[in-house]
């Protein structure tokens, strides 16, 4: 009997890191009179589903929206909250295709004179798709 090999498990990332842009956020005075630099960085973990790009662009999941979604969502607006932004930013990239895991860190590195910066981070696994009736009908009629 000859058993097909097994396929190595293989977890896939894609990786922003240390994204700098000037972002209206936080609850002080201070912080409401003027942008702040904020540093941005995101983990998406691909799901299995994605093609394994073979060196094939088609088959790649397209980063550049991870960067242009990021300038949209702070672009004209205020956050109160590192949190607010960083659920955003989550929600976004769970919202693309093909993405199995998302975390988020926003860091403020100009609040403190002390520290490198100040900062909060976010995790969540995409929601699996659910199976159609008919499917898991399919299933049991068959056993």
């Amino acid at each position: 009997m000859n058993a097909k090999p097994k396929k190595p498990s293989l977890t896939r990332r894609i990786i922003l890191e240390d994204y700098r842009l000037p972002v209206s956020i936080g609850i002080h005075d201070f912080e409401r009179s003027a942008p702040q630099m904020v540093l941005v960085n995101v983990e998406l973990e691909l799901a299995d589903a994605m093609p394994d790009p073979r060196d094939r662009i088609e088959d790649a999941l397209d980063y550049d929206f991870i960067r242009a979604g990021i300038m949209s969502i702070v672009k004209n607006r205020h956050f109160n909250l590192q949190e607010t932004l960083c659920r955003e930013i989550l929600e976004l990239c769970l919202a693309r295709g093909g993405v199995r895991r998302v975390k988020v860190s926003t860091r403020k590195p100009d609040v403190y004179p002390d520290c490198e910066s100040i900062g909060f981070e976010m995790e969540a696994e995409a929601p699996r798709p659910r199976k159609s009736a008919a499917s898991s009908r399919r299933r049991r009629s068959s056993k």
